[in-house]
Parts: structure tokens; C-alpha cells; sequence
């Protein structure tokens, strides 16, 4: 069984699926499954662990109609896109019905309110000439939560859906942590308006506690990343570091350096920074932006709705937390991990799904 993923870029800035579908990848390769993964030629493209059953092509935008021309469909059992809008999906979608090879479509979160209000007689016009299109006939939507399949739905789709998470490779994360008295609370993520960062240092202007330090890490487009900085020492905000892009051992320490994670996202589908934190037992509070109410049905971290008094609320609560109550939300959260997010279990998900238009 063959399947082609396709992924508009791996750029090491460019979000959690740069990450997350070649590990996916990796994993469905060995279950058996012969995968290949195009995307664009990139200097910046995170390292990729391939083997004799899964390889990268790179292709570039001019090349990749002539790359799916060749495509035949005896040989390729599905097409699987990794995000809407984008003209390098939109070709592939395209490619997949001229040849007649099913195709499934992960939204990767480009379907939430947040985002279709964004631009929104863009989104519009590119529903009106293709979009709606592509997706109306996928053979199936993969979402990652239920409140993503919930939002397509409500779209008017009415295609085969697929709930599946994204998965952390556990065998990659580290120690997980074990002091919780360095009064420290991080942000890891791209930086970019849609993710609340804004909000989040209003909320750390109003508070008293000058004790404890809060560091964010990402990398985002200059001019936004400059006007925080700005922000920060135009209103006085003390406390508060940029501390860059953090990768591979380096992102795990940044993690586990904090006594809580803090992703005051307005949209999210998934979130697998959250996840990490989680994995390394480090409790997390985030939004009901995203889909991560188990941090409140599980005693593992803080699920609010977004707005700079919630924030304000949450880290005072935080603040006056004792070490233990916080390890023992660790403790939860790498449990909670372990039992529904192993990448394991989630690639075998995932290939139960492309079995239905094997077989």
C-alpha cells in the first residue's frame, strides 16, 4: 500500500505540522505501509528520519503538475493533504481526481472561526473557485479533535470524517521534570497575532507578583516580533525575555525549565506543543480555543476562556500554588499523554483509515 502525503512546506518555523506529519510518517512506514512525503525544496526544513519504505521528494511549486501527471493510479492507494488553501494542495487535490486515486484532507485547524473570519471575502472567493471543491469531494476529512470535525460540519460537509489526534513519539521525550520551584512560566509557539501573545503580556503588565519570569520562545515575522518588543519596553513590562527558536534538546529543557506552559491562542486544532509539555510534566494552561479540556477533566493544567482578566486569574492561581500541587498535575498530564497521544497507537488509526479505500 502506497500513500502520498503532501505538506506545502517542513520549514522549522512554519508550525507543528512541519513536525508532526513526517513523525506520522515515519511510524505509518513501519506498519508496513510504503509512504512518500512531497513538499517543497527548503533550506530551513526540519531533519527528517526516512528509511527504505518511507522517503521525502522534494518538488517545487513549478515542477509538482509535471510530478502528478506521472502519478498512475494502480499504483498510489490514496493521496493524503495536509492542509487546505494553499495553491500546492489545491493542485494535488486536482492531480488526485484526474487520475481517479482517492484523497483525504486534513484541515490542520484552517477551517475554525477564528480562521474563516480572518480575510474573510479571501476565504470566500478561494471557497468559490476551489476550495469547496477540493474538500466536497475528499473520500474523507481527518480532523484532529472533535471540536475540528464539529466546525467542518458546520461548513455544510457532510464527507467521511476521521477524529484522530496528532501523536508524540515517546520514546524521544526526555526525563521529564522534577523541580517546580523555578517560578518560571514559558510560551513556545510561532509567534503570530492569532496566538494571543498580545493578551498575555497585558495580563503580565497588571501583575503584582514581580517574582516570577516569563520567557517566549518562537520565531514569527520581524515587524510583529519587533512591535512586542516594543510593547514590552514602551508600557514598562518587566520580566519578560524573547529567548528565540528553540529545537530538538534545547526545546525540551526550554519546556521543562518552567513550572507551567502558557498557549493563550484565540484557534488551535490541536496544539502539539501542548502535548510536549504535557509529555514532559509540565502543567499547562491554554484556551477554549483549542481542544484541550482534558487539562481540566484530568487535574493537568488550566482551560479558559480567552480574555486578559481569565489570564490575570490563572497565573495569580499559579503563583500561589504550592511545588507539589503542581507535580502532581505533571504527574496527570504525562499520564494522560501516555494513555491517549502515543504516536503509536495513532499511526495505527491512521492506517485503519486509509484501509478503507485499500480494501
Amino acid at each position: 500500500m502506497k500513500v502520498i502525503h503532501v505538506v506545502d512546506s517542513l520549514n522549522k518555523d512554519a508550525g507543528g505540522p512541519s513536525r508532526s506529519v513526517p513523525q506520522t510518517c515515519q511510524y505509518l512506514a513501519d506498519l508496513g505501509l510504503t509512504i512518500e512525503l512531497v513538499t517543497k525544496p527548503d533550506d530551513n526544513n526540519v531533519e527528517v528520519k526516512t528509511s527504505s519504505s518511507f522517503h521525502v521528494r522534494l518538488v517545487s511549486f513549478g515542477s509538482l503538475l509535471f510530478y502528478g501527471l506521472k502519478l498512475k493510479k494502480s499504483e498510489v492507494s490514496c493521496i493524503h493533504l495536509q492542509h487546505i488553501w494553499n495553491p500546492y494542495i489545491h493542485i494535488m487535490a486536482w492531480i488526485a481526481r484526474l487520475k481517479g486515486i482517492p484523497y483525504i484532507v486534513t484541515p490542520r485547524g484552517m477551517l475554525e472561526p477564528w480562521i474563516m473570519n480572518r480575510n474573510k471575502w479571501k476565504k470566500r472567493l478561494a471557497m468559490f473557485l476551489y476550495q469547496r471543491k477540493d474538500l466536497k469531494k475528499a473520500a474523507a476529512i481527518h480532523a484532529t479533535c472533535e471540536m475540528e470535525k464539529d466546525n467542518v460540519r458546520k461548513l455544510g460537509f457532510t464527507n467521511t470524517m476521521h477524529v484522530i489526534p496528532n501523536g508524540i513519539d515517546l520514546s524521544r521525550v526526555p526525563e521529564p521534570k522534577s523541580d517546580y520551584r523555578t517560578k518560571k512560566v514559558v510560551f513556545l509557539s510561532r509567534i503570530h497575532v492569532k496566538k494571543g501573545i498580545e493578551l498575555l503580556l497585558d495580563a503580565w503588565k497588571k501583575l503584582e507578583n514581580n517574582q516570577w519570569v516569563l520567557e517566549i520562545a518562537g520565531e514569527g515575522e520581524e515587524a510583529y516580533v519587533n512591535s512586542l518588543k516594543e510593547k514590552i519596553k514602551y508600557e514598562n513590562i518587566n520580566n519578560v525575555n524573547f529567548v528565540g527558536s528553540q529545537y530538538g534538546t534545547a526545546k525540551w529543557d526550554f519546556l521543562k525549565s518552567a513550572n507551567v506552559f502558557i498557549l493563550p491562542t484565540y484557534s488551535e486544532n490541536f496544539g502539539i506543543v501542548v502535548a510536549e509539555s504535557l509529555a514532559v510534566g509540565v502543567p499547562v494552561i491554554t484556551t477554549k480555543g483549542t481542544p484541550w479540556e482534558e487539562l481540566k477533566t484530568e487535574n493537568c493544567g488550566w482551560w479558559i476562556d480567552l480574555s486578559v482578566d481569565n489570564i490575570i486569574s490563572v497565573l495569580q492561581e499559579v503563583f500561589t500554588i504550592k511545588p507539589k500541587q503542581l507535580q502532581k498535575m505533571g504527574e496527570n498530564g504525562k499520564a494522560l499523554i501516555k494513555i491517549k497521544y502515543d504516536i503509536t497507537q495513532v499511526a495505527k488509526n491512521v492506517k485503519n483509515m486509509y484501509l478503507e479505500f485499500w480494501c
